[in-house]
């Protein structure tokens, strides 16, 4: 199934709303058809994207982006997928990469990312996919309910694409189910790429969930600054973990009352939801100060996305507390777990990540010790969380890198 055609011409994002009156409005335009549209405005900044009405027109690029929704049983359970295929596959190409987006985000998050890795597709022959997990970004909003047993969902997604094996670039939540299907499928997954990964160390830890309601866009501000990405190092870490505890103690009442709601079990969706009309004006509180270091127009752009996937019916994001206890540490922590895999694991982190990276240097230790020397964590700096759309360079610079990089037997 399909996405409905598009419009020629998209209508600008209105301004981020700072008023109760344009909250309102922004609120009464949200919809299906309104998440649609924001979603294509951060897409159609893609060179090689096609719109449904321009899907059949031939073209000379390398690569073809186009976005579906694949049906899984039925229409009520989709799986919303952007596809960027090479024009001229290759019989010897590497696997594919999936992306995939973190807690309550959505695959429009990467858009500064798609043409790294289009690049990379359309030199190698081969493919990448970003997909917006069940229940989140525009993918199907089925009630939630925790079966005894499991819905294997990316399964179908996979064997619906037809995929054999692929690498898996997670961010956030979205690294924590990678390294959980990689433990359960271990021949399906050729490499595990893992930003800022979430429920990787025992707890308690440092990492501060509430700081991604406060925290500012990092912003490089020089070439070098851009491209900056080191190995991490025990000095690195410690220094990233003592500014996290000096964080935790300096907690702001803002931050508290997060903390207390999360360790209540309440969404934070969910609690913007519970606004109504306010919900357009407290989430441009936050995309204006998130993404400052993008432009006017795609802070614009980004905000009117967030508010559409963010007020949409509550879904998927409900699974947070089934995976993390209170404090945001993993009931099942991936770092008793990881060292079974047999396969390249990478970890990258912001130097001001609000993710605890102890967690990712142990991970790195544990496969070391059972035999497997494709473990490798870096630090990427002048990024937090979302280092992926910090600093975005150097980022794409180490995805390429990883992509291509030959596994040490």
């Amino acid at each position: 199934m399909t996405h409905q055609p598009s419009p020629e011409v998209l209508p600008p994002s209105r301004d981020i709303p700072s008023a109760f009156a344009a909250s309102l409005r922004s609120w009464w335009s949200v919809g299906e058809k309104q998440s649609a549209i924001s979603e294509e405005r951060l897409l159609r900044r893609l060179p090689f994207f096609r719109p449904q009405h321009l899907s059949d027109q031939p073209s000379d690029s390398p690569v073809i982006a186009h976005s579906s929704r694949v049906d899984l049983d039925s229409s009520k359970k989709f799986l919303n997928t952007l596809s960027i295929s090479a024009t001229s596959p290759s019989p010897s190409a590497p696997p594919p990469a999936v992306v995939l987006h973190g807690y309550g985000a959505g695959l429009g998050f990467f858009f500064h990312n798609f043409p790294a890795l289009a690049q990379w597709a359309g030199k190698r022959g081969s493919s990448v996919y970003a997909v917006d997990w069940l229940g989140m970004g525009r993918s199907a909003r089925v009630p939630f309910v925790v079966k005894a047993k499991r819905d294997d969902v990316p399964t179908r997604w996979r064997k619906k694409m037809n995929l054999s094996t692929m690498t898996l670039v997670g961010h956030s939540l979205g690294a924590y189910f990678s390294v959980a299907y990689a433990l359960k499928y271990p021949d399906r997954v050729n490499k595990l790429i893992l930003l800022s990964p979430a429920g990787v160390p025992r707890g308690p830890n440092y990492s501060e969930p509430s700081r991604e309601l406060t925290d500012e866009q990092q912003k490089p501000t020089s070439d070098r600054e851009q491209s900056s990405i080191e190995v991490a190092t025990k000095g690195k870490i410690d220094a990233i973990r003592d500014q996290q505890k000096e964080n935790k103690r300096n907690e702001s009442r803002t931050r508290k009352l997060f903390t207390y709601l999360w360790e209540e079990g309440w969404s934070p969706f969910q609690v913007v939801r519970s606004t109504l009309f306010w919900g357009p004006m407290l989430i441009g509180k936050y995309s204006s100060r998130r993404f400052s270091g993008l432009t006017e127009e795609e802070t614009r752009d980004m905000h009117d996305y967030i508010m559409n996937i963010t007020l949409a019916k509550g879904s998927g994001e409900y699974c947070i507390s089934h995976i993390l206890e209170p404090g945001a540490h993993a009931r099942m922590p991936l770092v008793d777990r990881i060292h079974t895999l047999k396969i390249p694991v990478t970890f990258a982190y912001g130097d001001h990540d609000w993710m605890d990276p102890k967690g990712g240097r142990d991970s790195v230790e544990r496969l070391r010790q059972a035999g497997n020397g494709n473990g490798r964590m870096y630090i990427v700096n002048n990024a937090g969380h979302h280092l992926y759309l910090d600093n975005p360079k150097a980022v794409n610079d180490l995805l390429v890198k990883e992509l291509d990089k030959t596994t040490v037997q």
